[in-house]
């Protein structure tokens, strides 16, 4: 299904021995567009922490009580490895993180999440997998703070759009299916639809997000009902109308293989 991840903020974390805190942030990975770990505040006001959990612990999410219960103990989470969440998560922050929670890694590999196109197949199979090679690029930076994204301006091919006011995520992949574009003073507010795998560049330093639509066609797409549910009804009419391929037709991957690093 798909979600607002406006609307999963300050859900509840609970482990398996009871509630740990709540999510405050998510961590997006800006080469796949896909929420790689939730940020949760643990602790008291006064002695609270910020710890990464990723969806590869899930157990299930309720979301009639607005919380996510995760496979792991409390102690496990509140000492989990400090990260500075005020940058960019390098990928050695990410194998410490794997290595603590005895996740499999997930990159290394062609598929979304290592071999499966889910945080959940991938943990399925955690014990029969081999780990993927340790990057050979440490410091490399692919994850970065949806709060920080949200904000960013959206350009089209002839302009200023808006700028990034949610995102659309699938609650089973936890891949970003849309940016919500808030239209600045051009539309008197509307909020639009757009997929973000068809973002064309992405400004960092300049906090932009560009695509190769013109802001005609971005205002003139199908209206979309922010209190109901997308459905495959509409996204049909999203995709009919920008003349691109649904992701849902697209032609499986092969089995996917390591990646190995060049010796």
């Amino acid at each position: 299904m798909l979600r607002s991840l406006k609307d999963l903020e300050h859900y509840g974390v609970t482990a398996n021995d009871g509630d740990v805190g709540r999510v405050v942030n998510f961590l997006l990975d800006d080469e796949h567009w896909t929420i790689r770990y939730l940020v949760v505040e643990t602790g008291a006001f006064f002695k609270s922490r910020r710890v990464l959990v990723s969806p590869i612990s899930f157990g299930h999410a309720d979301w009639m009580t607005r919380r996510f219960r995760v496979a792991l103990t409390m102690d496990k989470i509140r000492n989990s490895p400090s990260v500075d969440l005020d940058k960019p998560v390098c990928r050695q922050n990410e194998h410490d993180q794997a290595l603590y929670y005895d996740y499999p890694f997930y990159w290394g590999y062609i598929g979304l999440w290592g071999r499966g196109p889910s945080p959940g197949l991938l943990a399925a199979g955690a014990k029969m997998e081999a780990r993927a090679p340790h990057s050979d690029k440490p410091n490399d930076v692919h994850l970065r703070s949806a709060n920080e994204v949200r904000r960013y301006q959206v350009h089209g091919s002839d302009g200023d759009v808006g700028h990034v006011d949610d995102f659309i995520i699938d609650d089973e992949t936890w891949e970003i299916r849309y940016l919500v574009v808030q239209s600045s003073h051009i539309w008197f507010g509307n909020k639009v639809l757009v997929a973000a795998r068809w973002a064309n560049r992405i400004s960092w330093e300049g906090k932009c997000i560009y695509f190769d639509l013109t802001r005609d066609a971005i205002k003139a797409c199908p209206v979309w009902d922010a209190s109901a549910p997308i459905n495959r009804e509409y996204e049909l009419q999203l995709y009919d109308y920008y003349g691109r391929p649904a992701y849902w037709n697209a032609i499986p991957e092969p089995s996917p293989k390591a990646v190995l690093p060049p010796h």
